[in-house]
């Protein structure tokens, strides 16, 4: 069974979950703890990268966010400060896939060499299939027996999750033994049959996209109606007087929650076949 953790916007929110997902950049300002079970800490990689091309902070920095909250709740692992590389992240950087995963390598060298007292979870990159191979040879000896690694790029295909599960089993195929942990999942993906059954753990935040999205409909349909402009609070009191449900809210950890129950409780689902066994040929 997926050890699931709940991504969530607000720490204070971790109370009500058992396991949750947060970003750095949800700490960085805050000054008193929060309650929290077990958790990972998040590198904010995709916001870093994809906003500024770059990391505006450097690893020192990150270390002290990691060393900072290491005895708040159960800090299971801090996520290493990867670089992504989806084709508009390289669009973005002007670099090479191969590049970004060796500085990926640099950054998760430079986490372990702070001696920090969480363990720190290495990210495989790539895009294609080939590369994540070349990526685990790359990490070499540093990817011991049956580690725990998260799997990085594969958040923006969830509408394909047989492109997802050709990612993990390309993994599978050179290092079987590794425990993945898969990134920013949606829910198409983490009903896969074939997806759950190579992941030893996930993240996802996709229960507030979602909810953003119905609640963006509802507003333009509120909006059409009446001729004006609507904020998502009225959208929500003019559905509740109407006698309808109202939009979700995509900042309600009960939404997260009703998530977070579908995914824990769910039987495997395949809802598109897929197999294993693939030959991906060498890693460029």
């Amino acid at each position: 069974m997926i050890r699931f953790y709940v991504g969530l916007h607000q720490p204070s929110d971790a109370k009500h979950f058992d396991r949750a997902f947060i970003s750095v950049n949800r700490l960085r300002k805050r000054k008193s703890g929060f309650e929290v079970r077990d958790w990972i800490m998040d590198s904010g990689a995709f916001t870093e990268i994809s906003t500024y091309g770059r990391y505006r902070h450097d690893v020192s920095e990150y270390a002290a966010e990691i060393r900072r909250w290491a005895g708040n709740g159960n800090l299971e692992a801090a996520v290493a400060q990867d670089w992504m590389c989806e084709p508009f992240i390289i669009a973005k950087t002007g670099l090479s896939v191969e590049i970004h995963q060796q500085l990926t390598i640099e950054r998760y060298d430079a986490l372990l060499a702070a001696d920090l007292p969480v363990r720190i979870l290495p990210v495989l990159q790539g895009f294609d299939p080939a590369d994540y191979q070349r990526h685990v040879r790359m990490y070499g000896a540093r990817l011991t027996k049956g580690m725990w690694v998260g799997v990085g790029s594969i958040c923006k295909r969830n509408s394909s999750p047989v492109d997802v599960a050709n990612v993990l089993a390309a993994v599978m195929q050179v290092r079987p033994d590794l425990r993945l942990h898969g990134f920013g999942l949606k829910k198409t993906s983490l009903l896969h049959e074939g997806i759950r059954a190579m992941l030893a753990t996930a993240d996802s935040m996709a229960w507030s996209d979602r909810a953003r999205i119905e609640a963006h409909a509802v507003i333009r349909r509120l909006q059409k109606e009446l001729g004006r402009r609507v904020l998502p609070s009225e959208a929500r009191s003019i559905y509740v007087d109407r006698g309808l449900t109202p939009p979700p809210n995509p900042n309600d950890w009960r939404v997260a929650k009703s998530f977070e129950v579908i995914i824990n409780d769910t039987t495997a689902v395949c809802p598109q076949p897929w197999q294993m066994g693939f030959d991906f040929g060498a890693a460029a």
